[in-house]
């Protein structure tokens, strides 16, 4: 792990907040210099620390309404098979989110559409056909309780 001190989470935490901020708004809130600011963000950006920047779209106000976890079991634990299905899993721009799971099924992918159809297309014409799966299993989000990309800096040592 890189090295932080208290200043570095200051101004990760500030910058999880709103990473449009400028060196000098950054310095302000965290009791640094501006240049002080830009050379920290500078070597936690190269310290992969900071991995981008991006802007977060609403994505029901672009009409995507419909997000779902799909469960995903293999049809045979190989790597080859494993790497078919993470090639696919690339390739489609629908699937947001992947990972690898214990348990029941061996990958969850969250997915955000527009509607049933979309669901519908993904599953019985992108997912199921493939070679690499067995079974597939989805859930429809009904209500989202929270959503964050925020990492619990506090829990981290200074």
């Amino acid at each position: 792990m890189p090295d932080v001190d208290a200043f570095d989470l200051k101004m990760l935490a500030a910058l999880q907040d709103d990473g449009r901020l400028t060196n000098q708004q950054l310095a302000d809130l965290v009791g640094l210099s501006a240049s002080q600011c830009s050379r920290r963000r500078m070597r936690l950006e190269e310290e992969k620390v900071i991995s981008g920047y991006h802007a977060d779209l609403a994505g029901e106000a672009l009409g995507f309404g419909l997000i779902a976890f799909i469960h995903i079991t293999l049809a045979t634990h190989s790597p080859d098979n494993a790497k078919r299905f993470r090639e696919l899993v690339n390739r489609v721009d629908d699937i947001q989110e992947a990972y690898a799971l214990t348990g029941d099924a061996d990958y969850v992918l969250k997915v955000m559409l527009r509607d049933l159809k979309s669901l519908s297309d993904i599953v019985n014409n992108v997912l199921m056909p493939h070679q690499s799966v067995a079974h597939v299993r989805s859930s429809i989000v009904l209500d989202r309780l929270k959503e964050s990309t925020k990492l619990p800096l506090k829990a981290l040592p200074t």
